[in-house]
């Protein structure tokens, strides 16, 4: 089939450049990296290489669609829907909840960090965590911890959900029952760790 033939077809399967950076993503999450090939997306999208190469110059030009993607639909929106909730405890459980339920179903967060060394990916990975880290600290701090400790807490928030979120993906089943079976209550009781010594809200008129 000749490019003009995959044009038609694009334009019948109404393929976009997000469609492509869509599977891309989807991909990385089921083999990481080396999963990101032209050839198998095609496959997977009922499409032709011709109509990859109507969008992209190249795998890479392909992988930093699929990253940008990530940012945004991983980190950007997930933080503006948390920002319609103005209690910041509920926020944080919200947070929390939603990064352990991304665990059980996808390893595509832990696959991209594992591929933090490629040129393309580290720094990706290094900006999202950066921020994904400083959006946790502020929820501590509109908690009203002070700074020094708002950091420590949510540094140890984010380490201790990235360590649940690889060995759910790595090792299913380790972390046993009380992580699965009863999230909610597992939930709970880490939020009982992180929140501990909580500053008192001010009394309302007080």
């Amino acid at each position: 089939m000749d490019v003009a033939q995959d044009q038609k077809s694009v334009g019948r399967r109404r393929l976009s450049a997000a469609d492509w950076a869509q599977a891309a993503l989807e991909a990385i999450g089921e083999g990481g990296l080396a999963a990101v090939a032209v050839e198998p997306l095609a496959v997977r999208l009922g499409a032709t290489k011709g109509s990859f190469y109507w969008h992209f110059p190249g795998r890479e030009a392909l992988i930093e669609a699929a990253l940008v993607r990530w940012e945004q639909v991983a980190t950007a929106w997930i933080i503006d829907l948390l920002e319609a909730q103005p209690d910041p405890v509920i926020r944080l459980r919200s947070l929390l909840a939603r990064v352990g339920e991304l665990a059980q179903h996808n390893v595509r967060e832990v696959n991209l960090l594992a591929a933090a060394d490629h040129e393309l990916v580290g720094p990706v990975v290094r900006r999202v965590t950066e921020r994904r880290i400083a959006y946790t600290v502020g929820l501590f701090e509109q908690i009203g911890f002070p700074p020094a400790e708002a950091g420590r807490r949510g540094a140890l928030a984010f380490a201790a959900f990235i360590g649940h979120s690889e060995l759910t993906a790595r090792l299913p089943g380790v972390l046993g029952a009380g992580a699965v079976g009863d999230p909610s209550g597992y939930l709970d009781s880490i939020l009982d760790v992180l929140l501990r010594d909580a500053p008192k809200p001010p009394v309302a008129g007080g």
